[in-house]
């Protein structure tokens, strides 16, 4: 008990909520927390580089796949982000999905936060989706989705549930399908 001494009720609530989340999840517990510190690892990297990439670009890590997405001004800064995330062990795939010459502006940007938000609202209310396993970003209109499906009806639903929002141009889909070996879905 003298170990939580200095953690307050919402401390030990959320980590309780994360470690649930994490066990929960098709990749199980270990994994959840292998790619959430692989995550962390990237991300640190990223800052250590330079502020501005580390704002720049996201990074969702599932069972060892980086997602790198985001919008950065120079080609370079977008090569620098791969190698960063490469060099980071437990790293099994990079998916560089970094937009160079940003063109958006903070409307766009808030369009793509409010586009996320509203994806991850709908697919966890739809009971025929087991959102827990699913990873979403948005960069201009682009919709990223990574995770795990149980079925390829669980990945078309979501995909609708996508097309139906507006600001939606695209949807990229890194989702693979429960007991499959294919790296996508």
């Amino acid at each position: 008990m003298a170990a939580l001494a200095g953690c307050g009720p919402s401390t030990i609530i959320g980590a309780g909520a994360i470690a649930g989340n994490a066990a929960m999840q098709e990749r199980g517990f270990v994994k959840t927390v292998e790619d959430t510190a692989t995550e962390t690892k990237i991300s640190t990297n990223l800052l250590s580089y330079s502020a501005e990439l580390f704002i720049d670009v996201s990074v969702e890590v599932y069972e060892g796949r980086a997602l790198l997405t985001g919008k950065v001004k120079r080609t370079n800064d977008r090569i620098e982000a791969v190698r960063i995330a490469w060099n980071v062990s437990g790293v099994r795939e990079v998916i560089n999905e970094i937009q160079v010459e940003d063109t958006s502006d903070l409307l766009d940007a808030a369009r793509d936060q409010w586009v996320t938000a509203k994806l991850a609202t709908q697919i966890t209310l739809d009971k025929q989706i087991k959102a827990v396993n699913y990873s979403i970003e948005t960069v201009n209109g682009t919709v990223y989705v990574m995770g795990i499906a149980q079925n390829q009806a669980e990945v078309d639903r979501i995909r609708n549930h996508a097309r139906q929002l507006t600001y939606v141009r695209r949807i990229v889909n890194y989702v693979r399908i429960k007991d499959s070996k294919a790296g996508t879905g």
